[in-house]
């Protein structure tokens, strides 16, 4: 046998045996949501270093090779896949060929509170219903939510599954999706901003989202917020009274309301409520980090979801017999 042919089988045997092994050993998943989304037009690189980054697989390059090798690089199709702990990473490129994604889908929309999320699970004949009572404290027990409120913890999204996941599961991953951004977020930061910790920007990212009509706006209603604190003013937002009041609150927001003093009313207590009143999105978040440096104090709708912004109490006065008095 000719030397370099020698050559090549000791270089292509040992290659093919890693490759084999590489194909078939199980992958031992160690995390507990074992959903993955594949966006449209993800290449097979990016797929791949996602797999990593979600902790699947501990390299790339192996499965990029794979891929390759059997002809299906550009063959893998996006969605939403849930995956067995001890899929091996070619039944894990099968499914991306052949599009195994989830069958179902439950959407959370920004500014809903938690009752509202509750419902729609409660609605969703795909989710497995595992709480007999939705208690708060028991929810935020099986999740993991270090806080008395579950309020606003949940990232707003479309979330893809398999039939029969539980109502806890989906809810971990929302919660796991908010902690996600919100971590990420918080480490870019504007210096100035006057949040303890990121739980107070989530509170009041959550009063950004109730507040903010139009969503150019929300950088400059945070900036409103901030510059109160910085000057000892109360928030002054309705919809934390609204959020304090709950079931007492008739749609018709009034005077006796404004001082009907609960924790989360901004017009008797100073400083930041103590926990978030709705679901925030990504745009809240990032203006309740990012605001607007203003010297406006004061801002009401003009009907339109827009508003006018004013930097002293007559002006605002104007604003609303303008825009809020018929």
């Amino acid at each position: 046998m000719k030397k370099w042919l020698i050559r090549l089988m000791i270089i292509f045997i040992p290659l093919l045996a890693w490759i084999i092994h590489f194909l078939v050993t199980p992958l031992h998943i160690n995390k507990s949501d074992l959903a993955i989304e594949i966006e449209p037009g993800s290449s097979l690189k990016a797929i791949a270093f996602q797999l990593v980054d979600e902790k699947i697989l501990n390299e790339p390059w192996r499965f990029v090779l794979l891929s390759k090798a059997l002809g299906q690089s550009t063959k893998l199709r996006p969605g939403n896949y849930n995956l067995n702990p001890n899929i091996t990473p070619y039944q894990l490129l099968k499914s991306f060929v052949e599009g195994r994604a989830t069958e179902g889908s439950i959407t959370f929309i920004e500014g809903q509170d938690f009752n509202s999320m509750l419902d729609k699970i409660k609605a969703n004949d795909n989710i497995k219903k595992t709480m007999k009572l939705y208690d708060t404290k028991a929810i935020a027990s099986a999740v993991g939510i270090p806080y008395e409120s579950v309020e606003g913890q949940f990232f707003p999204d479309t979330y893809y599954f398999s039939r029969n996941t539980s109502d806890i599961e989906i809810l971990k991953r929302a919660y796991k999706a908010m902690q996600k951004k919100l971590d990420y977020e918080w480490a870019r930061r504007a210096e100035e901003v006057p949040y303890k910790n990121s739980y107070e920007a989530l509170t009041m990212a959550s009063i950004i989202e109730k507040e903010t009509g139009k969503s150019i706006e929300a950088n400059l209603i945070s900036g409103v917020f901030i510059h109160r604190l910085s000057i000892k003013m109360k928030l002054q937002s309705d919809p934390t009274v609204i959020y304090g009041l709950g079931k007492k609150f008739t749609g018709d927001i009034t005077k006796k309301d404004l001082l009907a003093d609960t924790p989360y009313n901004t017009y008797t207590r100073e400083g930041i409520p103590p926990a978030p009143i709705t679901m925030p999105g990504l745009i809240s978040i990032r203006a309740a980090l990012h605001p607007t440096k203003t010297e406006a104090l004061y801002f009401v709708g003009k009907g339109d979801g827009s508003h006018y912004f004013s930097t002293n109490l007559s002006e605002h006065n104007s604003a609303v017999r303008k825009y809020q008095i018929k």
